[in-house]
């Protein structure tokens, strides 16, 4: 899969940060995933056996994020947005254009908003004190979230729960159940067969 830590047969000219923890039973299809990934912790993002990340997906990553993600779950064109810690368990299905997000990463007020924005064009933006706070995002086992959903942060995804497409995940969703809207809501529940 590797020649170290570059990819074979990668169409970009990159490589997987020193702090992935990833195996030969790992698919991942291009080292540009980690373009915007800055993450300083050890076992920054960790991947389970069979786990795989497919052409789109980023991994936005602040110096302190942790990203987690189990055993045989599929990152298909995903953005994670990570400042804190973000856990994707076993046998999970990420859809294309999903967003997981820890942390809005700008302020809430408008009065910091216009700061913010104000920096940015000077160049500045180091020197503003943004005070936003990162609020792990908790995704159980086997869950589904439909493609162009968002996942805002704080939220807990229960185990075997489905999240429908385009939804906007503000709550946390309980095992098994279908959520779905904007923002989504439980509106259904499922029966485990196992």
């Amino acid at each position: 899969m590797t020649l170290g830590r570059k990819l074979a047969d990668d169409w970009y000219d990159g490589v997987i940060p020193d702090n992935v923890v990833f195996d030969d039973t790992n698919f991942i299809d291009t080292s540009y995933s980690f373009r915007r990934f800055r993450s300083r912790m050890s076992d920054a993002l960790t991947l389970g056996r069979g786990s795989a990340i497919y052409v789109n997906s980023g991994f936005d990553l602040g110096p302190d994020a942790h990203v987690q993600i189990g055993a045989f779950t599929m990152i298909n064109g995903a953005e994670i947005v990570c400042d804190e810690a973000i856990r994707i368990g076993d046998y999970g299905l990420i859809s294309w254009n999903v967003v997981l997000m820890d942390n809005y990463r700008v302020p809430c007020s408008i009065e910091k908003r216009r700061a913010y924005i104000h920096a940015i064009l000077q160049n500045s933006l180091r020197a503003i004190d943004l005070q936003t706070r990162a609020k792990p995002i908790i995704i159980g086992d086997n869950v589904w979230i439909g493609h162009d959903s968002v996942v805002l942060p704080g939220v807990q995804i229960g185990s075997g729960s489905i999240v429908g497409a385009r939804s906007v995940v503000t709550e946390s969703v309980p095992d098994l159940a279908v959520a779905a809207g904007n923002p989504a809501r439980v509106i259904r529940r499922l029966v485990d067969a196992g």
